[in-house]
């Protein structure tokens, strides 16, 4: 008989100290799949490739890794900055907030709990985003154009954590936030707790690259209180998938 994956969001809430957050961008802050589809299948008529070839795997991962595959020669920084710097401003009515996500920025900039975005997607994408969408801009990020190697290695959050001032913390105490089955392994190989949000891939595909918790949405996770003095930001995840 196969096996049967739980889809109850039912779990009972939970409060976990962290002192720092780490969020992937795109599929946990908001979700620009639609103007994510037009920017690949319009790229992948230019290059000469079946844009929903490209969309099989492009999810969670650096566009110049994506084109080192499918049109090595526009794999430079330079190109795709600029490609991605034009989705937000042509695509921008194409994005939605994940649900709660807006809450939780606010909540932790209002108390200057240290948070940062660890993405996939280039400084250019990820700033017109922020800006078009006017969501809470951290003070620390980690964009693809900064890492030697993307998701699933860690490096990226390793960094994260570094910016915040963090890499000598315990890293079971520093959360990171995610949507893509190779974001939570790039986090559970920095060591780090992951959220897993069922917002864009299959349970069983979070279930399986390692996350702690998986949620709907945000709006399972919600401060619950901070500790100034402690560095210590309490976090209550609620409604999470029963394992």
């Amino acid at each position: 008989m196969p096996h049967q994956v739980s889809t109850s969001f039912s779990a009972p809430p939970e409060t976990h100290d962290f002192t720092a957050l780490l969020f992937d961008m795109d599929g946990t802050i908001i979700d620009s799949t639609p103007a994510i589809v037009k920017y690949w299948q319009a790229l992948g008529k230019e290059i000469g490739v079946d844009g929903d070839l490209i969309l099989q795997t492009s999810h969670g991962r650096r566009s110049v890794d994506v084109l080192a595959i499918h049109a090595p020669h526009l794999a430079t920084w330079d190109y795709v900055c600029k490609a991605e710097g034009r989705i937000p401003l042509e695509h921008g009515q194409d994005a939605i907030e994940i649900p709660g996500s807006r809450a939780l920025l606010d909540s932790l900039e209002k108390r200057s709990v240290p948070w940062a975005i660890v993405t996939s997607g280039t400084k250019p994408l990820v700033t017109g985003w922020l800006n078009v969408m006017k969501l809470a801009f951290p003070k620390n990020m980690v964009t693809a154009e900064e890492v030697k190697q993307g998701k699933p290695n860690p490096e990226c959050y390793r960094l994260g954590a570094k910016r915040l001032g963090q890499e000598n913390a315990d890293p079971s105490r520093i959360l990171v936030l995610e949507d893509a089955p190779a974001g939570v392994r790039a986090g559970k190989a920095a060591g780090f707790k992951v959220v897993a949000l069922a917002t864009t891939h299959a349970i069983e595909q979070l279930r399986d690259a390692g996350a702690d918790w998986i949620v709907r949405d945000m709006r399972s996770v919600t401060m619950a209180g901070w500790n100034v003095k402690a560095g210590v930001a309490s976090i209550e995840i609620r409604d999470a998938l029963v394992a």
